[in-house]
């Protein structure tokens, strides 16, 4: 995992030159596009400041990148080729260097969101046994975890497909096998016969990574037939960064897919979803209708900012892989810290050790400190089991300390009582 380091200059230079290989609204005769640059009573074109600022002059200068770029290169839309070229390189180094795929063997696009992302592999592989095997709706099931992210339930009724919720151990947080196995056995007694499987890498609340290698043993030793997304939306700028034994990457053969989010540890704006698949699986979103754009469209959202994929570009830049994993090991150590103090404090929690999530008991912290601290239940209901602290950069050591004095004297308190 290496890429270079680039300073601010360089990727100042590089992003305006994408720039300019756009159309410019105000230069190009263009009258058939339904778009145009920026409501100038609100956006000042001319600004100083956009010389030295990349990722605003590239919003100003508002490309859009519909389609999949990396699948059709030559074919997509011409008007803006130079940051379409940045979005390629985006998800080329995540596919290939984060994700641990072969060189030039991944497609994939800047999503809205991890939410779109998941939904689009679910909608991929619906389609795929479609297609391929004159699969019924009703012989295609979902299958998750019950810790797995609320998009799961939502692709499923968007795209018709029924879901199979897995139980998980409130312990450990993984999967239990005899309780996907029942599930799996009577949904192919009913007739399913093509399985899409989700595998979490770090859950939403818990931060827990699912054992891809214990799912994939058994789905194989039953000649289950299976496509499998990895949904690293949190995980994925942080776990294939500090793990020594990650199953969850393109060496895996049983993966076809991941999404992983811009907009939570790498800091990008909101909006910066990624997903990155292997070649050959993106025909199976193609739209042949839209027929006026060049390149046609394989995403489920169509048009998009192109300023949200110069975003990741710049910031995975500006790092480096070395700074990037620097960084993301700090963050770690940091939530080391704060879980040898719950220790001590006899705090019952949850965290997987290469992820920086906290979820606490709630009967070890009251609902007031928890909600002081602005931390997060696993349901809104009245009655939370339990309270998560993810140790992001925001969250300071001084912070961290004050939270932890008070829920050291409330511990305190309590036990005297």
């Amino acid at each position: 995992m290496y890429w270079k380091k680039l300073n601010h200059n360089e990727i100042n230079n590089r992003v305006q030159e994408a720039i300019s290989q756009n159309i410019n609204y105000r230069e190009t005769p263009l009258l058939g596009i339904p778009g145009s640059f920026l409501d100038e009573e609100e956006f000042y074109p001319e600004a100083p400041f956009l010389e030295d600022s990349p990722f605003l002059a590239t919003f100003i200068n508002n490309p859009n990148h519909i389609g999949c770029h990396t699948l059709t290169k030559d074919k997509s839309e011409p008007f803006f080729r130079g940051t379409q070229q940045l979005e390629i390189e985006v998800i080329k180094l995540c596919g290939e260097q984060i994700l641990g795929g072969n060189e030039d063997d991944q497609d994939g696009y800047i999503a809205p969101g991890g939410t779109e992302a998941n939904i689009q592999a679910i909608w991929l592989y619906r389609n795929y046994f479609q297609q391929e095997f004159d699969a019924k709706i009703e012989e295609i099931a979902l299958v998750y975890s019950e810790d797995s992210h609320y998009s799961m339930p939502k692709a499923s009724n968007l795209l018709n497909v029924q879901s199979i919720v897995v139980d998980v151990d409130n312990d450990t947080r993984l999967i239990q096998l005899n309780d996907l196995d029942r599930k799996i056995s009577t949904a192919k007694e009913k007739g399913v016969k093509y399985f899409i499987i989700i595998q979490n890498m770090a859950t939403t609340m818990f931060g827990s990574v699912d054992d891809i290698d214990a799912m994939t043993d058994y789905l194989t030793q039953t000649n289950t037939n299976f496509k499998l997304h990895v949904d690293g939306a949190f995980g994925g700028f942080i776990y294939p960064f500090v793990s020594e034994n990650n199953a969850m990457t393109f060496k895996n053969p049983h993966v076809t897919s991941f999404t992983i989010d811009g907009h939570k540890m790498l800091q990008t704006p909101y909006g910066t979803g990624i997903f990155v698949v292997r070649k050959g699986y993106m025909k199976y979103g193609l739209t042949d209708e839209a027929k006026y754009v060049s390149g046609k469209d394989y995403t489920i959202c169509g048009s998009r900012s192109g300023a949200n994929a110069v975003t990741i570009w710049m910031t995975l830049m500006a790092h480096g892989s070395m700074g990037w994993t620097v960084k993301m090991q700090n963050l770690l150590d940091r939530t080391e810290v704060v879980c040898g103090k719950l220790d001590k404090l006899g705090v019952s929690y949850f965290r997987h050790p290469d992820i920086n999530i906290i979820a606490i008991k709630s009967d070890c912290i009251s609902r007031e400190l928890a909600q002081r601290y602005h931390l997060i239940p696993n349901t809104s209901d009245e009655q939370p089991q339990w309270w998560k602290i993810i140790i992001m950069q925001h969250v300071k050591k001084g912070m961290l300390d004050k939270f932890l004095l008070e829920l050291e004297s409330e511990r305190t308190l309590h036990l005297k009582k």
